[in-house]
């Protein structure tokens, strides 16, 4: 179900100028019976839904959680975006004792390996570091025998999120985690760790810093340019599209085409859906050019959802009966579109009726 819980604040750390963590506390009173804590056991690398209402408007933003599994606590980080609502709340005004209202833990951005001694590659580009933290931190702590490098890029060293945190990961795990700076604003005495991460770069590394070969698996956080160049250049190297992991935390389309596909066969009474959420079939007729998001929110109908960039997929469902078309998607595999799980905030008809299951989708 699309059930928002109620989380405290119980510390907020600024890990740099302009990017907190916080640690969140789920609330046992009220009607939850006690369970928002159990709903609130999280995979490394997944992240939260946040909602909050600004000046008579409901605003979704998804951040990652950073902690590792076994810290046995909840926390988030989030980075200030120039314009950016609830990341400047977050920043400026939200303070210990405050509560938020949040989604359970979603998204699949982790894998893991089946072989003896695991060796992970990732690639995180500003705030993209935040799931990555989660996944290397616990890998670390749970898998003696895993080994983890990080290739960390940012504009300069006082923007480099969780400084602290991975200089005592890398000593505390001297033969196990090596991290490597990428600085794009700085002069290093290395030209190979300055500049921009993109398939160049990466083919530098894997030339005389990484052994590509040994690499099990890899996982991308980051902006897109920097996502794709990291992604081409594993798959030159070698690296199956099952050993690659990636996650956007931004997109060059920031939401639907301002023109969606049109139906083969539109109708002026519109499309006639089916919406099944929560074990319920709610009927809906889609206007022409609706995505399935906007057809079940407008029939108030609680849809899960977050960026509406087909970024994030929180809104992903199951499309049972019927055929739509994705206008974006930068979140899901070919394997789960092929299985039939669309991004509904990107996706419109192409037919005469639709069906789509947000239960299917874990929701």
């Amino acid at each position: 179900m699309n059930q928002f819980y109620t989380l405290t604040v119980t510390h907020i750390h600024k890990t740099i100028r302009d990017a907190v963590v916080l640690t969140l506390e789920p609330d046992v009173d009220g009607n939850t019976n006690g369970k928002s804590r159990d709903a609130f056991t999280f995979i490394p690398g997944q992240y939260l839904t946040f909602r909050r209402d600004f000046d008579g408007e409901e605003l979704r933003r998804s951040y990652s959680i950073c902690a590792a599994r076994d810290d046995n606590a909840l926390q988030v980080g989030i980075k200030r975006v120039d314009g950016g609502s609830f990341s400047t709340w977050a920043n400026t005004e939200l303070s210990v004792g405050d509560t938020v209202e949040a989604l359970p833990p979603m998204g699949d951005f982790y894998a893991s390996v089946d072989t003896a001694k695991p060796r992970y590659l990732a690639f995180a580009g500003g705030s993209g570091i935040t799931p990555i933290l989660s996944i290397i931190k616990s890998g670390l702590h749970e898998n003696p025998t895993a080994r983890y490098t990080l290739v960390y890029a940012n504009r300069s060293a006082n923007t480099i999120m969780f400084r602290e945190e991975i200089e005592d990961l890398k000593n505390q795990y001297l033969h196990r985690f090596s991290v490597m700076h990428i600085l794009e604003d700085e002069n290093e005495e290395i030209d190979l760790f300055r500049g921009r991460v993109d398939t160049e770069k990466c083919r530098q590394l894997f030339e005389s810093w990484i052994n590509i070969d040994a690499v099990n698996m890899a996982y991308i956080c980051g902006p897109e340019p920097m996502m794709l160049g990291i992604r081409d250049a594993l798959k030159d190297h070698g690296l199956s599209k099952d050993q690659i992991r990636f996650e956007l935390f931004g997109a060059a389309q920031p939401g639907r085409s301002k023109q969606p596909a049109k139906s083969v066969d539109t109708h002026s009474d519109g499309i006639a859906g089916k919406v099944i959420i929560g074990g319920k079939s709610n009927a809906v007729v889609l206007a022409d050019g609706t995505t399935l998001l906007e057809a079940a929110l407008a029939h108030n109908i609680d849809a899960p959802f977050a960026c509406k960039a087909g970024v994030c997929s929180t809104c992903k469902a199951r499309v049972l009966e019927g055929e739509v078309e994705m206008l974006a998607n930068h979140a899901l595999e070919d394997d789960q579109v092929n299985d039939g799980y669309v991004l509904t905030c990107q996706s419109v008809p192409v037919s005469d009726t639709v069906v789509w299951d947000y239960d299917q989708a874990g929701h």
